[in-house]
Protein backbone atom coordinates (compact mmCIF):
# COMPACT_ATOMS: atom_id res chain seq x y z
CA UNK A 1 0.00 0.00 0.00
CA UNK A 2 1.17 3.58 -0.87
CA UNK A 3 1.85 5.68 2.65
CA UNK A 4 -0.15 8.50 1.15
CA UNK A 5 -1.33 10.01 -2.20
CA UNK A 6 -1.53 13.70 -2.48
CA UNK A 7 -3.24 16.01 -5.29
CA UNK A 8 -1.17 19.25 -5.88
CA UNK A 9 -2.58 22.16 -6.56
CA UNK A 10 -1.94 23.86 -10.06
CA UNK A 11 -2.10 27.00 -11.64
CA UNK A 12 -5.53 28.29 -12.56
CA UNK A 13 -6.15 27.69 -16.27
CA UNK A 14 -4.89 24.24 -15.92
CA UNK A 15 -8.09 22.41 -14.76
CA UNK A 16 -7.69 19.50 -17.09
CA UNK A 17 -3.97 18.77 -15.76
CA UNK A 18 -3.12 17.11 -12.17
CA UNK A 19 -0.16 16.72 -10.31
CA UNK A 20 -0.61 13.48 -8.27
CA UNK A 21 2.39 12.48 -5.43
CA UNK A 22 2.48 9.15 -4.19
CA UNK A 23 4.56 8.24 -0.95
CA UNK A 24 5.26 4.66 -1.04
CA UNK A 25 6.30 3.49 2.90
CA UNK A 26 9.03 0.54 1.67
CA UNK A 27 12.31 2.04 -0.45
CA UNK A 28 13.24 -1.23 -1.54
CA UNK A 29 9.46 -2.05 -3.07
CA UNK A 30 9.86 1.18 -4.24
CA UNK A 31 12.91 0.58 -5.95
CA UNK A 32 11.87 -2.84 -7.33
CA UNK A 33 8.80 -0.95 -9.11
CA UNK A 34 10.97 1.78 -10.34
CA UNK A 35 12.76 -0.58 -12.49
CA UNK A 36 16.63 -0.65 -13.18
CA UNK A 37 17.05 3.12 -14.26
CA UNK A 38 13.33 3.61 -13.95
CA UNK A 39 12.33 1.90 -16.64
CA UNK A 40 9.44 0.92 -15.34
CA UNK A 41 8.45 4.61 -14.57
CA UNK A 42 9.42 5.12 -18.63
CA UNK A 43 7.04 3.02 -19.36
CA UNK A 44 4.24 4.23 -18.02
CA UNK A 45 5.07 7.71 -19.17
CA UNK A 46 4.82 6.91 -22.53
CA UNK A 47 2.15 4.71 -22.59
CA UNK A 48 0.23 7.51 -20.90
CA UNK A 49 2.02 10.89 -22.01
CA UNK A 50 2.48 11.76 -17.99
CA UNK A 51 5.33 13.04 -16.48
CA UNK A 52 6.57 10.56 -13.97
CA UNK A 53 9.64 11.97 -11.11
CA UNK A 54 11.11 10.31 -8.78
CA UNK A 55 12.78 10.94 -5.49
CA UNK A 56 13.77 8.27 -2.86
CA UNK A 57 10.03 6.54 -2.36
CA UNK A 58 8.42 9.41 -3.53
CA UNK A 59 6.81 10.07 -7.45
CA UNK A 60 5.56 12.70 -8.83
CA UNK A 61 2.74 12.23 -11.58
CA UNK A 62 2.05 15.20 -13.92
CA UNK A 63 -0.17 15.45 -16.53
CA UNK A 64 -3.86 15.07 -18.00
CA UNK A 65 -6.23 14.60 -14.77
CA UNK A 66 -7.17 11.15 -16.74
CA UNK A 67 -4.44 9.78 -17.46
CA UNK A 68 -2.53 10.75 -14.58
CA UNK A 69 -4.99 9.09 -12.27
CA UNK A 70 -4.94 5.85 -14.10
CA UNK A 71 -0.99 5.97 -13.89
CA UNK A 72 -1.51 6.38 -10.01
CA UNK A 73 -3.62 3.16 -10.37
CA UNK A 74 -1.54 1.11 -12.53
CA UNK A 75 1.57 2.10 -9.82
CA UNK A 76 -0.59 1.02 -6.70
CA UNK A 77 -1.59 -1.92 -8.52
CA UNK A 78 2.11 -2.58 -9.11
CA UNK A 79 2.94 -1.50 -6.13
CA UNK A 80 1.00 -4.36 -4.30
CA UNK A 81 2.19 -6.97 -6.79
CA UNK A 82 5.53 -5.99 -5.09
CA UNK A 83 4.68 -6.56 -1.82
CA UNK A 84 3.20 -9.83 -2.58
CA UNK A 85 6.49 -10.71 -3.51
CA UNK A 86 5.82 -10.72 -7.24
CA UNK A 87 8.96 -9.21 -9.61
CA UNK A 88 7.77 -6.63 -12.03
CA UNK A 89 8.39 -7.20 -15.74
CA UNK A 90 7.95 -4.58 -18.73
CA UNK A 91 4.80 -7.09 -19.72
CA UNK A 92 3.28 -6.65 -15.94
CA UNK A 93 3.69 -2.72 -16.05
CA UNK A 94 2.26 -3.20 -19.80
CA UNK A 95 -0.70 -5.17 -18.13
CA UNK A 96 -1.60 -2.55 -15.01
CA UNK A 97 -1.58 -0.20 -17.94
CA UNK A 98 -4.23 -1.60 -20.03
CA UNK A 99 -6.02 -2.49 -16.56
CA UNK A 100 -5.99 0.88 -15.21
CA UNK A 101 -7.51 2.72 -18.68
CA UNK A 102 -9.93 0.24 -19.19
CA UNK A 103 -11.34 0.61 -15.54
CA UNK A 104 -12.55 3.88 -16.69
CA UNK A 105 -14.71 1.84 -19.20
CA UNK A 106 -18.26 1.47 -17.81
CA UNK A 107 -18.91 -1.27 -20.39
CA UNK A 108 -16.04 -3.83 -19.28
CA UNK A 109 -15.99 -5.78 -16.46
CA UNK A 110 -15.45 -3.65 -12.79
CA UNK A 111 -12.06 -3.54 -12.06
CA UNK A 112 -12.22 -1.06 -9.51
CA UNK A 113 -12.69 -1.65 -5.60
CA UNK A 114 -12.13 0.47 -2.72
CA UNK A 115 -10.86 3.79 -3.18
CA UNK A 116 -10.47 3.75 -6.69
CA UNK A 117 -7.71 0.77 -6.92
CA UNK A 118 -7.66 -2.15 -9.62
CA UNK A 119 -8.56 -5.67 -7.99
CA UNK A 120 -8.04 -7.76 -11.12
CA UNK A 121 -8.25 -11.46 -10.98
CA UNK A 122 -5.05 -13.51 -9.92
CA UNK A 123 -4.25 -16.73 -9.90
CA UNK A 124 -1.73 -18.93 -7.32
CA UNK A 125 0.28 -21.84 -6.41
CA UNK A 126 2.82 -22.47 -4.26
CA UNK A 127 5.24 -21.39 -6.49
CA UNK A 128 3.81 -18.21 -8.45
CA UNK A 129 0.93 -15.90 -8.39
CA UNK A 130 -0.41 -14.77 -11.98
CA UNK A 131 -1.77 -11.45 -12.23
CA UNK A 132 -4.67 -10.71 -14.83
CA UNK A 133 -3.09 -8.41 -17.17
CA UNK A 134 -6.00 -7.22 -19.62
CA UNK A 135 -9.87 -6.76 -19.11
CA UNK A 136 -10.51 -10.09 -21.51
CA UNK A 137 -7.81 -11.78 -19.14
CA UNK A 138 -9.53 -10.33 -15.85
CA UNK A 139 -12.68 -11.85 -17.28
CA UNK A 140 -11.47 -15.23 -18.20
CA UNK A 141 -9.71 -16.21 -14.90
CA UNK A 142 -13.28 -15.04 -12.70
CA UNK A 143 -14.87 -17.06 -15.49
CA UNK A 144 -13.13 -20.09 -14.98
CA UNK A 145 -13.86 -19.48 -11.15
CA UNK A 146 -17.48 -19.39 -11.68
CA UNK A 147 -18.48 -21.49 -14.72
CA UNK A 148 -17.58 -25.59 -15.05
CA UNK A 149 -17.17 -25.21 -18.76
CA UNK A 150 -15.05 -22.22 -20.32
CA UNK A 151 -13.93 -21.81 -24.22
CA UNK A 152 -11.35 -19.38 -24.60
CA UNK A 153 -10.69 -17.91 -27.79
CA UNK A 154 -8.34 -15.53 -29.18
CA UNK A 155 -5.07 -15.08 -31.14
CA UNK A 156 -1.40 -16.39 -30.03
CA UNK A 157 0.21 -14.89 -27.10
CA UNK A 158 -2.94 -13.56 -24.68
CA UNK A 159 -2.50 -16.26 -22.23
CA UNK A 160 -5.67 -18.17 -22.57
CA UNK A 161 -3.71 -21.70 -22.89
CA UNK A 162 -1.20 -20.38 -20.05
CA UNK A 163 -4.40 -19.19 -17.52
CA UNK A 164 -6.30 -22.82 -18.25
CA UNK A 165 -2.89 -24.46 -17.27
CA UNK A 166 -2.22 -22.32 -14.09
CA UNK A 167 -5.76 -22.59 -12.86
CA UNK A 168 -5.92 -26.58 -13.07
CA UNK A 169 -2.36 -26.58 -11.15
CA UNK A 170 -4.27 -24.52 -8.53
CA UNK A 171 -7.17 -26.65 -8.29
CA UNK A 172 -4.82 -29.60 -8.19
CA UNK A 173 -2.52 -28.52 -5.46
CA UNK A 174 -5.74 -27.58 -3.29
CA UNK A 175 -7.46 -31.02 -3.16
CA UNK A 176 -10.07 -29.10 -5.01
CA UNK A 177 -10.01 -32.13 -7.90
CA UNK A 178 -8.05 -35.06 -8.40
CA UNK A 179 -6.26 -34.79 -11.56
CA UNK A 180 -5.41 -32.75 -15.02
CA UNK A 181 -6.30 -34.18 -18.50
CA UNK A 182 -4.86 -32.37 -21.02
CA UNK A 183 -5.75 -32.91 -24.77
CA UNK A 184 -4.75 -31.40 -28.23
CA UNK A 185 -5.80 -32.45 -31.32
CA UNK A 186 -3.03 -33.98 -33.35
CA UNK A 187 -3.81 -32.75 -36.93
CA UNK A 188 -0.45 -33.04 -38.53
CA UNK A 189 -0.69 -36.89 -38.14
CA UNK A 190 -4.31 -37.40 -38.61
CA UNK A 191 -4.89 -38.76 -35.02
CA UNK A 192 -2.92 -41.84 -35.78
CA UNK A 193 0.41 -41.82 -33.32
CA UNK A 194 0.80 -45.17 -33.67
CA UNK A 195 4.12 -45.28 -36.13
CA UNK A 196 5.83 -42.57 -33.62
CA UNK A 197 8.25 -43.58 -31.69
CA UNK A 198 8.16 -44.49 -27.73
CA UNK A 199 5.11 -44.60 -25.30
CA UNK A 200 1.89 -42.45 -25.42
CA UNK A 201 3.38 -39.63 -23.63
CA UNK A 202 6.06 -39.55 -25.95
CA UNK A 203 3.99 -39.52 -29.07
CA UNK A 204 2.04 -36.88 -28.55
CA UNK A 205 4.51 -34.57 -26.48
CA UNK A 206 5.36 -32.39 -29.32
CA UNK A 207 1.92 -31.02 -30.12
CA UNK A 208 1.90 -30.49 -25.66
CA UNK A 209 4.83 -28.63 -25.35
CA UNK A 210 2.66 -25.36 -24.53
CA UNK A 211 0.77 -27.34 -21.86
CA UNK A 212 3.73 -28.79 -20.16
CA UNK A 213 5.89 -25.42 -20.31
CA UNK A 214 2.84 -23.77 -18.50
CA UNK A 215 2.97 -26.17 -15.80
CA UNK A 216 6.45 -26.63 -14.89
CA UNK A 217 6.00 -22.49 -14.59
CA UNK A 218 3.59 -23.25 -12.48
CA UNK A 219 4.75 -26.13 -10.54
CA UNK A 220 7.73 -27.83 -9.25
CA UNK A 221 9.57 -29.75 -11.66
CA UNK A 222 9.61 -32.98 -9.39
CA UNK A 223 6.04 -32.86 -8.79
CA UNK A 224 5.08 -32.11 -12.41
CA UNK A 225 7.03 -35.09 -13.19
CA UNK A 226 5.19 -37.39 -10.53
CA UNK A 227 2.06 -36.36 -10.93
CA UNK A 228 3.08 -37.64 -14.46
CA UNK A 229 4.51 -41.22 -13.69
CA UNK A 230 0.96 -41.11 -11.23
CA UNK A 231 -1.47 -40.37 -13.72
CA UNK A 232 -2.47 -37.64 -11.99
CA UNK A 233 -1.44 -35.30 -14.70
CA UNK A 234 -2.86 -36.86 -17.67
CA UNK A 235 -2.02 -36.87 -21.23
CA UNK A 236 -4.76 -37.96 -22.99
CA UNK A 237 -4.69 -37.89 -27.08
CA UNK A 238 -8.71 -36.96 -28.32
CA UNK A 239 -9.34 -39.94 -30.23
CA UNK A 240 -8.91 -41.52 -27.20
CA UNK A 241 -11.10 -39.76 -25.33
CA UNK A 242 -14.37 -41.54 -25.89
CA UNK A 243 -16.46 -43.45 -23.77
CA UNK A 244 -14.55 -42.27 -21.31
CA UNK A 245 -16.75 -39.98 -18.38
CA UNK A 246 -13.83 -37.43 -16.87
CA UNK A 247 -15.32 -36.48 -13.23
CA UNK A 248 -13.13 -34.70 -10.30
CA UNK A 249 -10.79 -33.40 -12.84
CA UNK A 250 -10.15 -30.30 -14.74
CA UNK A 251 -10.07 -30.95 -18.48
CA UNK A 252 -8.10 -28.60 -21.45
CA UNK A 253 -8.23 -29.08 -24.66
CA UNK A 254 -6.05 -27.14 -26.66
CA UNK A 255 -5.97 -25.64 -30.15
CA UNK A 256 -9.55 -26.70 -30.06
CA UNK A 257 -9.88 -25.01 -33.86
CA UNK A 258 -8.56 -28.26 -35.23
CA UNK A 259 -11.09 -30.20 -33.94
CA UNK A 260 -13.71 -32.07 -36.45
CA UNK A 261 -17.51 -31.07 -35.26
CA UNK A 262 -17.70 -34.69 -34.24
CA UNK A 263 -15.14 -35.06 -32.23
CA UNK A 264 -16.05 -31.54 -30.31
CA UNK A 265 -19.31 -32.81 -29.33
CA UNK A 266 -17.37 -36.24 -28.06
CA UNK A 267 -15.31 -34.31 -26.10
CA UNK A 268 -17.75 -31.80 -24.48
CA UNK A 269 -20.15 -35.29 -23.66
CA UNK A 270 -17.12 -36.33 -21.86
CA UNK A 271 -18.29 -33.80 -18.71
CA UNK A 272 -18.55 -35.69 -15.54
CA UNK A 273 -19.30 -34.83 -11.79
CA UNK A 274 -17.13 -32.38 -9.85
CA UNK A 275 -15.47 -31.62 -13.20
CA UNK A 276 -14.25 -28.38 -14.92
CA UNK A 277 -13.64 -28.05 -18.91
CA UNK A 278 -11.12 -25.31 -20.31
CA UNK A 279 -11.38 -25.47 -24.22
CA UNK A 280 -9.26 -23.03 -26.35
CA UNK A 281 -8.77 -22.14 -29.42
CA UNK A 282 -8.45 -19.52 -32.13
CA UNK A 283 -10.97 -20.18 -35.22
CA UNK A 284 -8.54 -17.92 -37.85
CA UNK A 285 -5.67 -20.46 -37.59
CA UNK A 286 -7.38 -23.57 -38.33
CA UNK A 287 -5.34 -26.43 -40.07
CA UNK A 288 -8.00 -29.09 -41.05
CA UNK A 289 -8.35 -30.37 -44.27
CA UNK A 290 -10.01 -27.85 -46.52
CA UNK A 291 -14.15 -28.28 -47.02
CA UNK A 292 -13.86 -29.32 -43.04
CA UNK A 293 -15.47 -27.63 -40.59
CA UNK A 294 -14.22 -26.91 -37.43
CA UNK A 295 -15.78 -28.24 -34.13
CA UNK A 296 -14.80 -25.09 -31.78
CA UNK A 297 -16.64 -22.71 -34.73
CA UNK A 298 -19.39 -25.04 -34.84
CA UNK A 299 -19.74 -25.57 -30.97
CA UNK A 300 -19.72 -21.85 -30.58
CA UNK A 301 -22.87 -21.49 -32.97
CA UNK A 302 -24.42 -24.16 -31.10
CA UNK A 303 -23.98 -23.74 -27.82
CA UNK A 304 -24.59 -19.73 -27.72
CA UNK A 305 -27.61 -20.17 -25.40
CA UNK A 306 -27.18 -22.91 -23.57
CA UNK A 307 -26.76 -21.85 -19.90
CA UNK A 308 -23.44 -22.47 -17.83
CA UNK A 309 -21.33 -22.06 -20.71
CA UNK A 310 -19.13 -18.92 -20.58
CA UNK A 311 -16.96 -17.71 -23.62
CA UNK A 312 -14.61 -14.97 -23.47
CA UNK A 313 -12.99 -13.74 -26.62
CA UNK A 314 -9.73 -12.37 -26.26
CA UNK A 315 -7.87 -9.87 -29.51
CA UNK A 316 -4.54 -8.35 -29.86
CA UNK A 317 -5.22 -5.41 -27.50
CA UNK A 318 -4.41 -8.30 -25.01
CA UNK A 319 -1.76 -10.25 -26.50
CA UNK A 320 0.88 -9.94 -23.70
CA UNK A 321 3.78 -11.83 -25.26
CA UNK A 322 6.38 -9.23 -27.18
CA UNK A 323 4.44 -5.93 -28.46
CA UNK A 324 5.39 -7.30 -32.09
CA UNK A 325 3.52 -10.02 -31.14
CA UNK A 326 0.47 -7.74 -31.01
CA UNK A 327 1.57 -6.07 -34.08
CA UNK A 328 1.68 -8.97 -36.50
CA UNK A 329 -2.26 -10.21 -34.82
CA UNK A 330 -3.32 -6.91 -36.21
CA UNK A 331 -1.86 -7.10 -39.48
CA UNK A 332 -3.20 -10.53 -40.25
CA UNK A 333 -6.28 -9.33 -38.80
CA UNK A 334 -6.51 -6.41 -41.55
CA UNK A 335 -5.54 -8.82 -44.48
CA UNK A 336 -8.42 -10.90 -43.44
CA UNK A 337 -11.19 -8.17 -43.48
CA UNK A 338 -9.90 -7.27 -47.01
Amino acid sequence: MTASTELKNLPSGASDMAHIVLTFDNNKLASALYGPFDENLARIEQTLGVDIRSKGNQLSVKGDSVAATQARRALDYLYEMAQGGAEIAASDVDGAVRLAIAADDQLVLPTLEGKGKLAAAQISTRKRTVHARSVNQDAYMRALERSELVFGIGPAGTGKTFLAVAYAAMLLERGAVDRIILSRPAVEAGERLGFLPGDMREKVDPYLRPLYDALYDMMPADKVERALAADVIEIAPLAFMRGRTLANSVVILDEAQNTTPMQMKMFLTRLGENARMIVTGDPSQIDLPPNTKSGLVEALEVLTEVPGIVTVRFDDKDVVRHPLVAAIVRAYDRQARG
